[in-house]
């Protein structure tokens, strides 16, 4: 129960069994669960990286060592964990990758404005040196970016195997082939406005199977869905396929209000169901003369009409979700059609092939070769279900920032040599500032440090010299793009390694992470008004992990 004292007087002002922290109290718990949450990630980091098994309450298992995953899966009770959860997902919905790097950064942005904090230095001035470093980060990360093309293949595919490098799904020849999978998927659907390059992710569909190896992934000119066809009598190839979209039931609807039929004679019967069956045969007339041989409809087809279908050699699929017909659109170029009076030759899409194949034992429908398709399918095979969700999960990634690097156009260097260039000019920027404002700022360029550091712990080296290193090739003009070099336990140049990553991924992660950290630093009183025999237990405490180095 929260008391407040008055003139003498306790004045009750929260409900029994609530719990408050106030002050530096709610500080410091605040930045030692955001901490714990960096700490749980950031041995994921880099190619050299470690993975986290996670399993469910049903017994589910997932491994993985992508950063948003993990968090979400984690099911973290603590708030200020949540927002950093958050933070991950933003940076996965945005970008696509860099979720680990963001989340770290987070966490050093909070233990160095802690240290300050215990300095004396209050939170407000923090804030704005974090809000003033941020954007100067932002300029400096322009002016060392270098502008790449949608024919700068070598680029693209050095920046898709960086996305990829820290993902178990391989060798270097499986990612290399998946990496140049997800790049011809990318031109595809991509659409020229101008000179603006736009990009829809939703149009490159993913779909899995267990079975084979990961070296079996394709690339399909079309979409896959996981159905079967509707009967066994139909033709289970078409080639040269003309395609109907329907969001219309081959079946007899039901009426909308209650009625009722009397039926009173055999003869009677036999009229309803002929009656009955000539309505459904219509409905495949309609559809023959059309020229339509393949029918894929969101809804139900008739045991009836499935069997008149079989017999003019139409291949039909029902209960399509709303998702694959849009993609079905794409690709094909038919029309949604929702009255088959309005079926016409014109609404018809075409796919070179049509075709049922039993993969894993079960039934999958290709539409495929279909001419300049709008809508692709990515096919990812593997040997379980943990591999193939993992490079899922890679893919994901390595559409998002290969979607960022070509739309923005610009890249920077990885293996932590951007962090430390940034870090070094910030320091810079720190001491023409002044004031107060200038320990946040150099706080800020320690934070952004914290990713060669890990990448080199991840790799067995000696962070403390590895940083020294670093920071002594950067003080020279030749030695900007130096960073950690994870594969031979070294710093070496990474613009000549291959190590490219898009400028937006870091301007996303500083942004995300030096807001994420604003807020949390803000907070100076937490109110729990669960009660303490609630599910939550009150107040949650303070997450478990080792302080961040």
């Amino acid at each position: 129960m929260a008391e407040n004292n008055f003139g003498g007087q306790k004045v009750l002002l929260l409900p029994e069994g609530s719990d408050r922290l106030i002050g530096r109290d709610a500080q410091r718990t605040n930045i030692a669960v955001a901490i714990a949450v960096a700490n749980a990630v950031k041995t994921t980091l880099g190619p050299k990286g470690m993975d986290k098994m996670l399993v469910s309450d049903l017994g589910d298992i997932t491994i993985t060592n992508d950063g948003a995953t993990i968090l979400e899966e984690m099911n973290v009770e603590h708030p200020v964990a949540k927002i950093m959860v958050d933070v991950a997902k933003t940076q996965d919905q945005e970008v696509g990758d860099g979720t680990t790097s963001v989340i770290i950064m987070a966490g050093a942005f909070l233990k160095g404005a802690d240290d300050l904090i215990e300095r004396g230095i209050h939170p407000t001035i923090i804030i704005r040196g974090y809000k003033m470093a941020a954007e100067k980060a932002e300029e400096i990360l322009n002016n060392i970016s270098k502008p790449i093309d949608l024919n700068d293949t070598k680029s693209l595919q050095k920046i898709g195997m960086v996305a990829e490098g820290s993902k178990n799904i391989g060798n270097e020849e499986t990612k290399k082939h998946i990496t140049e999978i997800a790049i011809d998927a990318i031109k595809q659907v991509m659409e020229k406005k101008g000179d603006k390059i736009t990009i829809d992710k939703d149009f490159i569909k993913v779909e899995k199977k267990a079975g084979a190896s990961v070296a079996n992934t394709e690339l399909i000119n079309g979409v896959l869905i996981d159905k079967e066809v509707a009967h066994p009598q139909m033709p289970k190839k078409i080639e040269d396929a003309k395609i109907a979209l329907l969001d219309v039931a081959l079946e007899i609807e039901k009426t909308e209000t209650d009625a009722r039929i009397e039926i009173t004679s055999p003869d009677q019967m036999q009229s309803f169901l002929q009656q009955e069956e000539k309505m459904l045969k219509e409905m495949v007339d309609k559809i023959s003369k059309s020229g339509a041989n393949v029918v894929l409809t969101q809804k139900g087809i008739d045991d009836v009409a499935q069997h008149y279908m079989a017999k003019a050699g139409i291949m039909a699929a029902r209960r399509i979700k709303r998702s694959d017909m849009d993609k079905l659109a794409k690709a094909t170029g038919a029309k949604m059609v929702t009255s088959l009076d309005d079926l016409s030759p014109l609404d018809l899409g075409k796919a070179g092939i049509v075709e049922e194949r039993k993969i894993s034992g079960e039934q999958m429908i290709f539409i495929e070769k279909c001419k300049d398709p709008k809508s692709v399918t990515i096919f990812i095979r593997g040997g379980s279900q943990q591999v193939i969700d993992e490079v899922e999960r890679s893919i994901t990634d390595l559409i998002g920032a290969l979607t960022t690097a070509i739309e923005d156009g610009r890249y920077v260097v990885g293996g932590g040599a951007t962090e430390t260039e940034v870090a070094e000019q910030l320091r810079t920027y720190a001491g023409e500032i002044g004031g107060r404002e200038q320990l946040a700022i150099q706080k800020f360029a320690d934070a952004l440090e914290q990713v060669p550091e890990v990448l080199a712990q991840s790799a067995g080296m000696d962070s403390i010299d590895t940083i020294v290193q670093i920071r002594s090739k950067h003080k020279t003009e030749e030695g900007k793009n130096y960073g950690v070099n994870v594969y031979e336990g070294t710093i070496s140049d990474m613009l000549k390694a291959g190590v490219l990553e898009p400028t937006k991924m870091k301007v996303q992660e500083i942004y995300s992470a030096g807001e994420a950290a604003d807020m949390i630093l803000r907070i100076d009183d937490m109110i729990s008004s669960r009660s303490k025999g609630g599910p939550a237990g009150g107040m949650p405490q303070g997450g478990m992990g080792e302080p961040m180095e």
